[in-house]
């Protein structure tokens, strides 16, 4: 099914919940290889495409759910603005190009890159939507400033949810000014605990780093272990801030700097853990980041099978072993892991998502319950 206004995805929904079938809500496609196979019929959202309205004056944008996500980067960088939570596209993890992704599903999978550390997620500059309901039922949350948020803050339940409570028509989305420049520091050499504590140094000083990562193994650096701070806005502060940073670390080696250009593509690779390769079982673990090192050396990661972002509060595990193991190594560090990238085999017979207590679980299924009585969007996949 391909609907291009509400109301046919409404009658679209109504149709499915009469003859008992189940829906997928599926945007370009771009995350498929996270799940097990799906057992319903497509209900593809490209049809809703376009930018609706963009103030550039107010930092504010609303799009079609079905627009390219690449096509809202490119709207918003002609007005030198960006999505705060960097957004990525997740072809590049499974080995195909980027441009796929759409904002709806972007935004239904919580997406957000490095800059997630210091901006936020896009739970917090998602401000409003339009959806359709399990039940049939056209309906909006939030509006174009945050005080139009009163009651349920439905755009924060939204953001996460995965397609299971409704499907998104719109969304309405806070931009932020594009940084003049930005700075890549890169210090080598730094076992993974010392990498943690430098970035956590980093974080703690007046020097506004935008986001840290740590590559236990850098191949472009032969090998050698690279922990990168990122720093952006006007030229002038960037050099003071950079002379900070150095201040904080004067015994470790470094690297040439990376600056804009190569500084994004750097963070790009971070973004979709490019650095460890396509070909492996991925996880994406999160967990504090004083706690995130344990649970590399509890699965016996190399430095080539692991990277931390977020401060090290995210560890890109590549890892074949057992999913249980992964999951235990997770819990005791008071965190959640969620495999992301596997054969298909294996998708089958492990879930996606970090098992949830017994409470929590019965809270979301009550709640999906409300949007979704009939189960339409329960397709197997999770």
């Amino acid at each position: 099914m391909r609907p291009t206004c509400s109301r046919e995805l409404a009658d679209a929904i109504c149709e499915a919940a009469n003859s008992g079938a189940r829906l997928s809500i599926r945007g370009g496609g771009s995350k498929d290889g996270i799940g097990d196979r799906v057992d319903a019929t497509t209900l593809d959202m490209t049809g809703f495409s376009g930018v609706i309205d963009y103030d550039p004056a107010e930092l504010v944008l609303t799009a079609w759910a079905g627009t390219p996500l690449a096509a809202i980067e490119a709207v918003v960088a002609s007005q030198n603005q960006a999505l705060a939570f960097a957004p990525f596209d997740h072809g590049p993890v499974y080995g195909r190009a980027a441009g796929d992704a759409t904002i709806g599903g972007v935004i239904a999978a919580g997406v957000a890159g490095p800059l997630r550390l210091s901006l936020g997620g896009a739970r917090d500059h998602l401000l409003g939507f339009e959806a359709v309901s399990g039940r049939g039922e056209v309906f909006k949350a939030g509006g174009r400033v945050v005080k139009n948020v009163t009651g349920f803050d439905l755009p924060k339940l939204m953001a996460g949810s995965w397609g299971r409570l409704a499907a998104m028509t719109q969304v309405t989305l806070r931009i932020l000014p594009r940084p003049r420049a930005q700075l890549t520091k890169q210090f080598v050499n730094a076992g993974v605990r010392d990498a943690l504590n430098m970035m956590a140094a980093a974080m703690r000083s007046a020097a506004e780093v935008r986001a840290a990562a740590h590559l236990p193994c850098s191949a472009a650096h032969g090998s050698q272990p690279v922990t990168a701070l990122l720093l952006a806005g006007f030229p002038a502060s960037i050099t003071a801030r950079s002379l900070q940073i150095d201040d904080l670390f004067p015994g470790h080696d470094r690297l040439e700097a990376l600056a804009d250009e190569e500084s994004e593509a750097f963070w790009r690779a971070v973004a979709t853990a490019a650095p460890l390769g396509g070909g492996r079982p991925l996880w994406r673990i999160s967990a504090p980041a004083s706690r995130t090192a344990e649970i590399g050396e509890t699965l016996g990661l190399g430095p080539g099978d692991q990277l931390f972002d977020w401060a090290g509060g995210l560890l890109w595990a590549a890892y074949e072993g057992d999913a249980a193991k992964v999951r235990s190594a997770a819990d005791a560090a008071g965190g959640q892991a969620m495999l992301v990238r596997a054969p298909a085999e294996r998708r089958m017979a492990v879930a996606a998502l970090h098992p949830r207590s017994r409470g929590v679980a019965a809270l979301e299924e009550r709640v999906r319950r409300a949007f979704d009585p009939a189960g339409l969007f329960e397709t197997g996949r999770f």
